[in-house]
């Protein structure tokens, strides 16, 4: 895949006082690219629930092409790949974002699914930048991808 027009792509999650912190790191993991010599960066955040409980905001940003090639590829293990595709209006703002929602425990497996838990927002370059031009540009990387795979 030559040219990726993705700026970045921020995945996140959230790791309730109820959860093995350790496991959901795995799970978010399961999108990024192992490092060379250190895993992939991730930045945590705590927080407070509404009755005083810990949450922990785990989150990455990916900005280098080979690493957003990496988690783009991921996405392609979706069994509903050509429906991600067929949705892209859904799923793009007018912001040029292309939003998705990840299932936490599938990926915990090492399994891609679409679900809640894990929050993929990939800021799609189009010139201008117009929501057309970010799905036009989303759907020619995704098929791609698709055709490689």
């Amino acid at each position: 895949m030559p040219q990726i027009p993705l700026h970045y792509v921020d995945l996140r999650t959230f790791c309730y006082a109820t959860e093995d912190e350790k496991r959901v790191e795995e799970a978010l993991r399961t999108f990024l690219p192992d490092g060379d010599d250190e895993p992939f960066e991730l930045e945590r955040v705590e927080s407070e629930g509404h009755y005083g409980d810990r949450i922990l905001v785990l989150s990455a940003r990916v900005e280098n092409a080979d690493d957003v090639r990496h988690v783009l590829s991921r996405l392609a293990d979706l069994e509903s790949f050509d429906d991600l595709i067929d949705e892209l209006d859904e799923r793009v703002t007018e912001n040029t974002e292309l939003f998705l929602r990840l299932d936490k425990q599938a990926a915990f497996q090492g399994e891609v699914r679409l679900g809640d838990g894990i929050t993929f927002r990939g800021k799609v370059e189009a010139y201008p930048a117009k929501k057309e031009k970010a799905v036009e540009n989303a759907e020619d990387v995704l098929e791609r991808l698709r055709d490689e795979h």
